[in-house]
C-alpha cells in the first residue's frame, strides 16, 4: 500500500505583510508622540516666547510675583553639572569596563559586575537624601575647605573652587550625578568590549602587544559606537535627572560668580520645585519653555553624537 506524504505548503507573505504594518506602525506611534510632545511644549510655553523672546535664555532674573523669569542659571547648571559628572564618570567606567573585561579574575567578574549593575537600579531619591545627609557634610569638611584653601590663589582654578564650604552645590552635583551615571556607562562599554571578536585580541597579544596596546588598537576601534552610545546614555540621564540634583544642587537663582561651590538650580529641580505651585499663567508658561529649552538641549547633544559617529565611519572609509 503506498504512503501519501503530506503535501507541505509554501510558507505565504501574509505573516510579513502583517509584521512588517505592526513594525511600520510602532515607528509611526513613536514619531506622533515626538512630534505631539513638542507641539505641547510650544503651545504651553508660548506666553513666556511672546513675552521674553530669545533673551529668555541669558537673562538670571527669576521672580514669580513680578513676573519677571530667564532661564539662565537653570541653563547654567545643568550643562555644568552634567559635564562634571561625564568628567568623571568616563575614564571611572572605562576603567571598570576594561577590569572586568580584561584584567578581572573569572570569579571576580560575575558578582562584580552584578554589584554594578544594581547601583543604576537604586532610585534616585535615595542617592539624593544620601548626598544630602551623608555625602555633603563629609564633602564639605574633607573636600571643599581644604582645596579651597590650596588653590585660593591661583587665577581661574582659585575663581572655580572659592566660596564657603556649604557641602552642597553644583560641583556638589555634579559629583552626585557621576555616581548614578557610572553603572549604565559602565555596563554599556563592557558589553561592548566583550563583543570584541577573541581571535583580534588573542592575535594582538600573539605579536607582543600589552593589554593597553590592545584596548587601544583592537577594542577600542572596534567598538567606538558602542562606546560613544553609552557615554550618550550617561549623558541623556545626567541631563534629565531630577530628584538627587535637587536635593543637593542648592536651588537657588543667584549666579553672582562661577565658583563650583555656590548653589545653583538646574531645569528639572527648577520645573520640580516650582511645577506644583505655579499659578496658571506666565509662570507656568515659563516652567513649560524650561522643559523646551531641556528637550531642544538634549536633541542636540544626541545630533552632535551621530555627526560623531558618521565622521568616525567616514574617516575609515565606510
Amino acid at each position: 500500500m503506498a504512503v501519501h506524504k503530506p503535501v507541505m505548503k509554501a510558507p505565504g507573505k501574509q505573516g510579513d505583510i502583517i509584521f512588517g504594518a505592526l513594525v511600520k506602525l510602532a515607528a509611526l506611534i513613536t514619531l506622533l508622540l515626538l512630534g505631539g510632545i513638542i507641539i505641547s511644549l510650544i503651545i504651553a510655553s508660548w506666553p513666556s516666547i511672546q513675552k521674553f523672546g530669545i533673551s529668555f535664555l541669558w537673562h538670571k532674573e527669576w521672580d514669580a510675583p513680578a513676573e519677571e523669569f530667564g532661564a539662565l542659571v537653570p541653563i547654567y547648571g545643568t550643562i555644568v553639572t552634567s559635564i562634571i559628572a561625564l568628567l568623571i564618570a568616563v575614564p571611572v567606567s572605562f576603567g571598570i569596563a576594561l577590569f572586568l573585561t580584561e584584567l578581572a579574575p573569572k570569579w571576580l567578574k560575575r558578582p562584580l559586575g552584578i554589584a554594578i549593575e544594581l547601583l543604576a537600579a537604586i532610585p534616585s531619591i535615595v542617592y539624593g537624601m544620601w548626598g544630602l545627609f551623608i555625602f555633603a557634610p563629609l564633602f564639605a569638611e574633607y573636600f571643599q575647605q581644604p582645596v579651597g584653601d590650596v588653590v585660593a590663589n591661583i587665577p581661574i582654578i582659585g575663581t572655580l573652587f572659592s566660596g564657603p564650604a556649604f557641602g552642597i552645590g553644583i560641583l556638589a552635583a555634579g559629583i552626585i550625578l557621576a555616581i548614578m551615571i557610572i553603572p549604565y556607562i559602565a555596563a554599556v562599554m563592557r558589553d561592548v568590549f566583550e563583543q570584541t571578536p577573541t581571535l583580534l585580541k588573542e592575535s594582538a597579544y600573539g605579536i607582543g602587544c600589552t593589554t593597553w596596546e590592545v584596548i587601544r588598537n583592537i577594542v577600542l576601534p572596534y567598538t567606538k559606537n558602542g562606546v560613544i552610545g553609552g557615554i550618550m546614555l550617561g549623558l541623556g540621564r545626567a541631563l534629565g535627572e531630577t530628584m538627587a540634583v535637587t536635593f543637593i544642587i542648592g536651588n537657588t537663582y543667584q549666579l553672582d560668580s562661577f565658583s563650583l561651590y555656590m548653589p545653583g538650580n538646574s531645569i528639572t529641580s527648577a520645573l520640580a520645585n516650582e511645577f506644583a505651585e505655579a499659578e496658571s499663567g506666565l509662570h507656568t508658561a515659563a516652567l513649560m519653555e524650561l522643559g523646551l529649552i531641556l528637550f531642544v538641549i538634549t536633541f542636540i547633544v544626541l545630533s552632535l553624537s551621530k555627526l560623531m559617529i558618521l565622521r568616525l565611519n567616514k574617516n575609515e572609509g565606510r
